[in-house]
């Protein structure tokens, strides 16, 4: 099993460039978006591979 790089919601935001709020909005409203992985009971975070295939697809440049 490979282990996975994970990122908070402020770190996925510092590096799309937006806001916190606009990640979860993205993440609830936009199908293409990768879907966040609770971990815990207070712990959300995304994979920073699933960030990284998402920019790819949509030429965004990482911060």
């Amino acid at each position: 099993m490979t282990p996975y790089t994970y990122l908070t919601v402020r770190q996925a935001a510092t590096r799309l460039a937006v806001s916190v709020p606009t990640v979860w909005r993205w993440a609830r409203e936009r199908p293409d978006f990768p879907k966040p992985h609770r971990l815990g009971p207070n712990c959300t975070r995304w994979r920073l591979s699933d960030i990284e295939a998402w920019e790819a697809k949509h030429g965004e440049v990482a911060s």
